[in-house]
């Protein structure tokens, strides 16, 4: 998913990815929130996901708009 994500990235509309490993992760509830969907994608984590599993290429073509 990161590659493909990455893909959707231009000059116009920069972004940036912060990747959390939820096995390595100090908050359990990560795991225990996250463990069947990884890979999962937000555009914010206070916002419901985009997508998880696969890119949902549409989702993130939204937000970014």
């Amino acid at each position: 998913m990161f590659d493909a994500l990455q893909r959707l990235q231009t000059p116009a509309k920069p972004f940036t990815v912060e990747v959390i490993d939820i096995d390595t992760s100090p908050d359990p509830s990560l795991l225990a929130r996250f463990d069947e969907l990884v890979p999962v994608l937000f555009g914010d984590l206070d916002q419901p996901e985009l997508c998880h599993y696969f890119l949902d290429e549409a989702a993130v073509r939204r937000h970014l708009a």
